[in-house]
């Protein structure tokens, strides 16, 4: 099955990030849906996003779940086959998404992630092969960065993020599962 603006929904946790999301969510086609999970009871900052952008639903947590669990809250809430994660101040190139709806015709994966353009910062590992200068190939992965992240819902049977690992190792964990199950990541 292929992703489309229709199948995809785009999960944002925050923790008091009004001065970054907004880059964040104009990078964002206003079609896509999105989700922003507000670890914290911050009533002003969701109002503030409903109000200003299409497509989005704001959940509070009331305290601070971290990575795992705000993004495990956030799948819950979504009724799309896909999830993106995406970290609140991550800036889509405006051809990303349209990209990854275009490569993932008749592909199977858990899960899929755009490549960084950050060369210092890649957001992969790799084991046997070199990635080329070819940003339109399609590289199997054993990990990837989770500041953004392509879930196939129906590969996990519910089972996402360890809620025991706050944040830095939750998505190590989800790419190391995917793995051990021989299951795909692409990059």
């Amino acid at each position: 099955m292929q992703i489309t603006k229709e199948n995809l929904t785009i999960i944002i946790v925050t923790i008091r990030s009004q001065n970054i999301i907004d880059d964040c969510l104009k990078s964002i086609d206003p079609e896509i849906k999105k989700i922003i999970v507000e670890n914290s009871s911050d009533h002003k900052f969701i109002d503030s996003l409903e109000n200003k952008y299409q497509n989005i639903k704001c959940f509070l947590t009331g305290q601070n779940l971290g990575m795992g669990s705000g993004n495990n809250f956030g799948i819950k809430k979504s009724n799309t086959r896909y999830v993106m994660i995406l970290n609140p101040d991550t800036i889509l190139k405006s051809n990303t998404l349209s990209q990854i709806f275009e490569i993932s015709k008749n592909l199977e994966f858990s899960i899929l992630s755009p490549l960084s353009d950050n060369k210092d910062y890649p957001n992969y590992k790799i084991n046997k092969k070199e990635l080329t200068n070819d940003n339109n190939t399609l590289f199997e992965v054993d990990q990837i960065d989770g500041y953004v992240m392509i879930l196939d819902k129906k590969r996990f049977n519910e089972n996402f993020f360890d809620e025991k690992i706050f944040m830095y190792l939750e998505n190590d964990d989800l790419c190391l599962r995917v793995k051990k199950n021989n299951k795909k990541i692409y990059i």
